[in-house]
Protein backbone atom coordinates (compact mmCIF):
# COMPACT_ATOMS: atom_id res chain seq x y z
CA UNK A 1 0.00 0.00 0.00
CA UNK A 2 1.29 3.25 -0.59
CA UNK A 3 2.02 5.71 1.80
CA UNK A 4 0.44 9.41 1.78
CA UNK A 5 3.07 12.47 2.13
CA UNK A 6 1.91 16.05 2.74
CA UNK A 7 4.72 18.56 1.47
CA UNK A 8 4.75 22.03 2.74
CA UNK A 9 6.06 24.74 0.48
CA UNK A 10 7.18 28.20 1.24
CA UNK A 11 9.12 30.81 -0.75
CA UNK A 12 11.18 33.84 -0.16
CA UNK A 13 11.90 36.62 -2.66
CA UNK A 14 9.76 35.20 -5.70
CA UNK A 15 8.54 38.58 -6.73
CA UNK A 16 10.10 39.76 -9.99
CA UNK A 17 10.57 43.07 -9.14
CA UNK A 18 11.18 42.95 -5.06
CA UNK A 19 14.99 44.00 -3.89
CA UNK A 20 16.49 40.31 -4.00
CA UNK A 21 18.57 38.98 -6.30
CA UNK A 22 17.82 35.54 -4.73
CA UNK A 23 14.97 33.45 -4.88
CA UNK A 24 14.78 30.53 -2.50
CA UNK A 25 11.75 28.07 -2.05
CA UNK A 26 11.53 25.08 0.59
CA UNK A 27 9.10 22.31 1.36
CA UNK A 28 9.01 20.38 4.24
CA UNK A 29 7.89 16.74 3.93
CA UNK A 30 6.34 14.24 6.40
CA UNK A 31 3.99 11.69 6.34
CA UNK A 32 0.33 12.70 6.66
CA UNK A 33 -0.54 9.98 9.49
CA UNK A 34 2.10 11.54 11.57
CA UNK A 35 1.22 15.40 10.98
CA UNK A 36 -0.84 15.34 14.08
CA UNK A 37 1.83 14.45 16.21
CA UNK A 38 4.61 16.67 14.57
CA UNK A 39 1.98 19.93 14.97
CA UNK A 40 1.52 18.25 18.90
CA UNK A 41 5.05 18.33 19.55
CA UNK A 42 5.74 21.91 17.83
CA UNK A 43 2.99 23.08 20.08
CA UNK A 44 4.70 21.75 23.34
CA UNK A 45 8.09 23.35 22.11
CA UNK A 46 6.00 26.78 22.06
CA UNK A 47 4.41 26.22 25.61
CA UNK A 48 7.61 25.20 27.09
CA UNK A 49 9.40 28.95 26.02
CA UNK A 50 5.99 30.49 27.52
CA UNK A 51 4.53 31.02 23.65
CA UNK A 52 0.90 30.82 22.72
CA UNK A 53 0.28 27.20 21.59
CA UNK A 54 -0.66 29.38 18.32
CA UNK A 55 2.71 31.59 17.76
CA UNK A 56 3.62 31.80 14.28
CA UNK A 57 7.24 30.38 13.82
CA UNK A 58 8.78 32.60 11.12
CA UNK A 59 12.32 34.01 9.87
CA UNK A 60 11.18 38.09 10.32
CA UNK A 61 9.90 37.21 13.83
CA UNK A 62 13.26 35.50 14.84
CA UNK A 63 15.38 37.64 17.38
CA UNK A 64 17.77 37.23 20.40
CA UNK A 65 14.59 37.64 23.07
CA UNK A 66 13.33 34.21 21.57
CA UNK A 67 16.75 32.59 20.30
CA UNK A 68 16.36 29.31 22.42
CA UNK A 69 13.18 28.62 21.49
CA UNK A 70 13.94 28.79 17.73
CA UNK A 71 16.94 26.46 18.26
CA UNK A 72 14.72 24.12 20.10
CA UNK A 73 12.73 24.30 17.23
CA UNK A 74 15.60 23.41 14.82
CA UNK A 75 16.81 20.81 17.24
CA UNK A 76 13.36 18.67 17.22
CA UNK A 77 13.86 18.91 13.01
CA UNK A 78 16.99 17.23 13.40
CA UNK A 79 15.65 15.04 15.71
CA UNK A 80 12.65 13.88 14.58
CA UNK A 81 13.37 11.03 11.51
CA UNK A 82 9.86 12.00 9.75
CA UNK A 83 10.32 15.07 8.85
CA UNK A 84 12.73 16.36 5.49
CA UNK A 85 13.36 19.51 3.84
CA UNK A 86 14.49 20.75 0.98
CA UNK A 87 15.70 24.18 -0.81
CA UNK A 88 15.95 25.42 -3.91
CA UNK A 89 18.08 28.56 -3.95
CA UNK A 90 17.80 30.64 -7.70
CA UNK A 91 20.87 33.24 -7.61
CA UNK A 92 21.17 35.86 -10.10
CA UNK A 93 17.38 36.71 -10.24
CA UNK A 94 17.44 39.95 -11.76
CA UNK A 95 19.93 39.07 -14.81
CA UNK A 96 17.79 36.36 -15.63
CA UNK A 97 16.63 36.44 -19.85
CA UNK A 98 13.53 35.77 -19.65
CA UNK A 99 13.06 36.22 -23.68
CA UNK A 100 15.76 33.77 -24.47
CA UNK A 101 14.97 31.13 -22.21
CA UNK A 102 11.43 31.23 -20.72
CA UNK A 103 9.75 32.70 -23.83
CA UNK A 104 9.41 36.02 -21.95
CA UNK A 105 7.52 34.73 -19.16
CA UNK A 106 8.50 35.10 -15.32
CA UNK A 107 6.46 32.40 -14.64
CA UNK A 108 7.57 29.93 -16.74
CA UNK A 109 11.12 29.87 -14.63
CA UNK A 110 9.38 30.18 -11.72
CA UNK A 111 7.59 26.91 -12.64
CA UNK A 112 11.08 25.43 -13.40
CA UNK A 113 12.38 26.65 -10.31
CA UNK A 114 9.59 25.09 -8.38
CA UNK A 115 9.52 21.44 -10.73
CA UNK A 116 13.70 21.15 -9.43
CA UNK A 117 12.42 21.67 -5.57
CA UNK A 118 9.73 19.23 -5.93
CA UNK A 119 10.60 16.51 -8.75
CA UNK A 120 13.63 14.92 -6.43
CA UNK A 121 11.50 14.13 -3.39
CA UNK A 122 8.54 12.82 -5.08
CA UNK A 123 8.69 9.33 -5.38
CA UNK A 124 6.44 7.55 -8.34
CA UNK A 125 5.50 4.93 -5.58
CA UNK A 126 3.96 6.68 -2.95
CA UNK A 127 0.97 9.61 -2.77
CA UNK A 128 1.63 13.33 -2.14
CA UNK A 129 -0.50 15.98 -1.33
CA UNK A 130 1.03 19.74 -2.00
CA UNK A 131 0.75 23.26 0.42
CA UNK A 132 1.77 26.01 -0.74
CA UNK A 133 1.70 29.29 1.25
CA UNK A 134 -0.50 31.98 0.17
CA UNK A 135 1.63 35.10 -0.89
CA UNK A 136 -0.63 37.23 -3.56
CA UNK A 137 -4.46 36.83 -4.76
CA UNK A 138 -2.74 36.07 -8.18
CA UNK A 139 -2.22 32.39 -6.96
CA UNK A 140 -4.81 30.68 -7.96
CA UNK A 141 -3.65 29.86 -11.62
CA UNK A 142 -0.13 29.22 -10.69
CA UNK A 143 -0.80 26.63 -8.32
CA UNK A 144 -3.21 24.85 -10.96
CA UNK A 145 -0.39 25.21 -13.95
CA UNK A 146 2.08 23.78 -11.48
CA UNK A 147 -0.01 20.87 -10.33
CA UNK A 148 -0.31 20.24 -14.51
CA UNK A 149 3.52 20.23 -14.56
CA UNK A 150 4.42 17.97 -11.63
CA UNK A 151 1.61 15.44 -13.33
CA UNK A 152 2.59 15.65 -16.39
CA UNK A 153 6.32 14.52 -15.42
CA UNK A 154 5.60 11.65 -13.74
CA UNK A 155 2.99 10.35 -16.31
CA UNK A 156 0.67 10.65 -13.37
CA UNK A 157 -2.58 12.32 -15.69
CA UNK A 158 -5.18 10.54 -13.16
CA UNK A 159 -3.07 12.69 -10.40
CA UNK A 160 -2.84 9.45 -8.87
CA UNK A 161 1.03 10.45 -7.68
CA UNK A 162 0.11 13.79 -6.74
CA UNK A 163 -3.26 13.88 -5.83
CA UNK A 164 -3.50 17.41 -5.24
CA UNK A 165 -1.94 21.18 -5.31
CA UNK A 166 -3.32 23.66 -2.81
CA UNK A 167 -2.56 26.95 -0.94
CA UNK A 168 -2.87 27.77 2.74
CA UNK A 169 -1.63 30.05 4.73
CA UNK A 170 1.39 29.75 7.03
CA UNK A 171 -0.83 30.23 10.27
CA UNK A 172 -2.46 27.25 9.36
CA UNK A 173 0.52 24.59 9.56
CA UNK A 174 3.22 24.35 12.02
CA UNK A 175 5.11 22.09 9.27
CA UNK A 176 4.87 24.95 6.71
CA UNK A 177 6.72 27.62 9.41
CA UNK A 178 9.32 25.45 9.85
CA UNK A 179 10.14 26.00 6.33
CA UNK A 180 10.18 29.10 6.10
CA UNK A 181 12.31 29.55 8.72
CA UNK A 182 14.90 27.50 7.22
CA UNK A 183 14.07 29.30 3.77
CA UNK A 184 14.88 32.63 5.65
CA UNK A 185 18.55 30.94 6.56
CA UNK A 186 19.09 30.43 3.22
CA UNK A 187 18.17 33.52 1.84
CA UNK A 188 19.44 35.68 4.56
CA UNK A 189 23.35 34.01 3.58
CA UNK A 190 22.99 34.31 -0.30
CA UNK A 191 21.74 37.96 -0.14
CA UNK A 192 25.19 38.49 1.98
CA UNK A 193 23.66 39.24 5.15
CA UNK A 194 24.79 37.43 7.58
CA UNK A 195 27.47 38.41 10.16
CA UNK A 196 27.19 42.10 8.29
CA UNK A 197 27.52 45.04 10.61
CA UNK A 198 24.00 45.47 12.02
CA UNK A 199 22.95 42.32 11.30
CA UNK A 200 20.20 40.39 13.32
CA UNK A 201 22.39 38.54 16.17
CA UNK A 202 19.10 35.98 16.01
CA UNK A 203 19.23 35.12 13.34
CA UNK A 204 22.99 35.16 12.88
CA UNK A 205 23.06 32.47 15.79
CA UNK A 206 20.47 30.55 14.00
CA UNK A 207 22.80 29.91 10.83
CA UNK A 208 25.66 29.24 13.35
CA UNK A 209 23.87 26.70 14.90
CA UNK A 210 23.16 24.85 11.94
CA UNK A 211 26.99 24.82 10.89
CA UNK A 212 27.36 23.25 14.00
CA UNK A 213 24.86 20.74 12.56
CA UNK A 214 27.40 20.11 9.74
CA UNK A 215 24.95 22.62 7.52
CA UNK A 216 26.73 24.49 5.09
CA UNK A 217 23.97 27.02 3.53
CA UNK A 218 26.12 28.11 0.87
CA UNK A 219 26.97 25.01 -1.18
CA UNK A 220 24.33 22.29 -2.43
CA UNK A 221 24.26 18.76 -0.79
CA UNK A 222 24.27 15.86 -2.51
CA UNK A 223 20.82 15.24 -4.84
CA UNK A 224 20.60 11.94 -2.54
CA UNK A 225 20.56 14.33 1.21
CA UNK A 226 17.42 12.94 3.09
CA UNK A 227 17.30 15.20 5.46
CA UNK A 228 18.46 18.57 4.90
CA UNK A 229 18.75 18.75 0.99
CA UNK A 230 20.17 22.20 -0.88
CA UNK A 231 20.64 22.90 -4.44
CA UNK A 232 22.03 26.01 -5.16
CA UNK A 233 20.91 27.02 -9.39
CA UNK A 234 23.28 29.58 -11.18
CA UNK A 235 22.06 30.10 -14.42
CA UNK A 236 24.08 30.11 -17.75
CA UNK A 237 26.79 32.98 -17.86
CA UNK A 238 27.29 33.66 -14.25
CA UNK A 239 29.29 32.87 -11.98
CA UNK A 240 28.30 32.04 -8.30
Amino acid sequence: MNSLYNIYCDESCHLPYDNSNVMVLGAVKCQDNLKKRIINNIRDIKIKHGLSSWFEIKWTKVSIAKINFYLDIIDYFFRDSALSYRGVVATNKKRLDHILYNCGDYNLWYYKMYFLLLDPIIDPLEEYRIFIDIKDTQGGPKIWKLHEVLCNNKYDFKHEVIKDVKQIRSQESEVLQIADLFNGALSYVHRNLYNRPGSNKGKNVIIEHLREKGINLQLSTKRSEEKFNVFIWVPRGCAR
